[in-house]
């Protein structure tokens, strides 16, 4: 019998699959080797703690590696690009353990910070050919160890507005073809628990929205570095979805590499509060300068 009280005809696990997944009981799945050791606890203690008003909404020029502005489990959704290191302007030039250690320092910071069933979404995109250097498996790698589960991860879908690289290799030969990447990662992950308590709280996402934004592959186009005034923005629309999708209305959405403020933005368009952090000042500033654009005239955003 499905475990599902409101459909009587639920479907279960099978060797046949089933063509739909309305009332389906997946426990069998869940209980068999594959997942042993990968459970989550069965009873959580939800913890959300408030943020002090006049730390809301603020984009603090500081490493976001310690964030003793927010209390901790505070924070409903992160939302962020990390700097690729990948020789852009803004970059340290790191090695790659260096790298990898400043954003396990952020995200074990953000673990912290996020309230039980709080989600964190990593937007990146992997790097070279001579080796091919996957960043997102290292990321996945280094936030399962801090503790994070991982709910999924989304393709970007940017060919649309990909750059119309030449860069083929060799030409129409098998001797060392090369290939040209039209997307990048979005990594989706939860504290403690799949689920957050929504008792007294509003979701603003629309169906249709929902029905687009929980597909694994998103189409949109990616923004003009000259346009917004930073080397490597991402597009509004990025983080309104995570946004609609992943958090209810006047929760906190944290940026810990805020660059130009899109996630700020995204979270004042769909009433939500924000914080920011950034290392350089200019970048700041140009946040804010969006940000109060936005306040003045929220309809050219």
């Amino acid at each position: 019998m499905s475990k599902h009280p409101y459909n009587r005809n639920g479907t279960k696990t099978s060797s046949f699959g089933i063509a739909r997944r309305v009332g389906h009981d997946s426990s069998k799945f869940y209980d068999s080797r594959l997942y042993e050791g990968l459970s989550i606890p069965k009873k959580v203690i939800y913890v959300e703690n408030e943020i002090s008003h006049e730390n809301l909404d603020k984009i603090y020029c500081k490493s976001s590696e310690t964030m003793s502005e927010i209390p901790d489990s505070s924070i409903h959704l992160m939302v962020t690009s990390p700097p690729y290191n990948a020789k852009k302007e803004y970059d340290k030039d790191l090695s790659l353990n260096e790298y990898r250690q400043l954003l396990r320092n952020v995200f074990e910071e953000t673990y912290k910070k996020l309230v039980t069933g709080g989600r964190a979404c990593i937007n990146i995109a992997n790097l070279g050919r001579k080796p091919y250097i996957p960043l997102h498996s290292f990321i996945i790698e280094d936030m399962l160890d801090i503790g994070f589960f991982m709910r999924g991860e989304i393709i970007w879908n940017k060919a649309g507005s990909a750059s119309p690289s030449t860069a083929w290799g060799s030409w129409l030969s098998a001797s060392n073809p090369v290939l040209r990447d039209i997307h990048e990662y979005i990594l989706v992950f939860c504290k403690d628990t799949f689920s957050r308590k929504k008792k007294g709280k509003e979701s603003t996402i629309a169906k249709v929205e929902f029905l687009e934004y929980t597909k694994s592959v998103w189409s949109f186009s990616a923004v003009s570095a000259r346009k917004i005034g930073h080397p490597a923005p991402f597009p509004l629309e990025l983080p309104y979805r995570f946004i609609q999708l992943y958090t209810f209305k006047n929760d906190v959405i944290l940026d810990p590499f805020c660059g130009s403020g899109s996630t700020c933005l995204a979270a004042l368009k769909t009433e939500r509060h924000f914080v920011g952090y950034d290392i350089e000042r200019e970048y700041v500033e140009l946040a804010n300068q969006r940000i109060e654009k936005h306040i003045r005239e929220p309809k050219l955003i």
